[in-house]
């Protein structure tokens, strides 16, 4: 079945379609980055963590104040938990977000001198730090690409771009590793947010309007409906 999988995907996305692909990306967003605002691996950190099921707007507006109230590792190892939780509030699921930042920060500090590694099995293994959020990390605080971060913005690009056919962002992510040169992991999740967020849309997506219009099988599906 993997095999097959694989030779299906290999099949749809030839060298030359990936090549106009990320050249296109490329033209409409050659300056995609993270949206997310932080000066430090730790302010990142701990941003990437609040971001989940929350929108990167509104996760820097809690962060504007928040890196200011606590503006060390420890700061946020020693705080408080109902106040932490209540700091970050506004970003939803706060209760277990702010468990996830006190105890990864209380781990940075004992067992990492305070600072955030810079590996993927080690992030992995701090709590509320996930394959994704470890990604996220390596690609924009250290420049290290370990892989490629898959959010709803890229997983529903890529699927629209038969890119993938797999749900899972695990399984996603390792097709996307197969036919993506590694050079262009952080670039790329960065352009497929970007043109998520701007053109293909959840809903209403507007694919008249998509630079990317010839390579979406979701698109052509589209147009020959109606």
């Amino acid at each position: 079945m993997v095999r097959k999988h694989v030779e299906r995907i290999t099949h749809l996305m030839s060298a030359e379609k990936i090549k106009n692909i990320l050249a296109l990306l490329d033209q409409y967003y050659p300056d995609a980055q993270c949206s997310l605002n932080f000066t430090n691996p730790l302010e990142l950190m701990i941003a990437t963590i609040l971001s989940a099921q929350c929108t990167d707007e509104r996760v820097n507006k809690v962060t504007a104040s928040l890196f200011n109230k606590y503006p060390t590792v420890e700061s946020f190892a020693e705080a408080r938990l109902e106040k932490l939780e209540n700091d970050v509030r506004p970003t939803g699921f706060f209760r277990n977000k702010a468990k996830s930042i006190r105890e990864s920060c209380r781990t940075l500090v004992d067992r990492f001198d305070g600072k955030v590694p810079n590996d993927l099995k080690t992030l992995i293994q701090l709590p509320g730090i996930g394959r994704k959020t470890a990604n996220v990390i390596l690609g924009n605080a250290f420049h290290i690409a370990a892989g490629i971060v898959v959010d709803t913005h890229v997983a529903r690009v890529a699927s629209r771009l038969s890119l993938t056919s797999n749900k899972a962002p695990d399984k996603i992510e390792k097709d996307l590793m197969n036919i993506i040169p590694s050079d262009r992991w952080i670039l790329f999740s960065h352009q497929l947010i970007q043109h998520g967020r701007q053109i293909c849309l959840a809903r209403k997506p507007k694919c008249q309007e998509c630079p990317l219009i010839d390579y979406s099988i979701y698109a052509q599906s589209r147009e020959q409906t109606k």
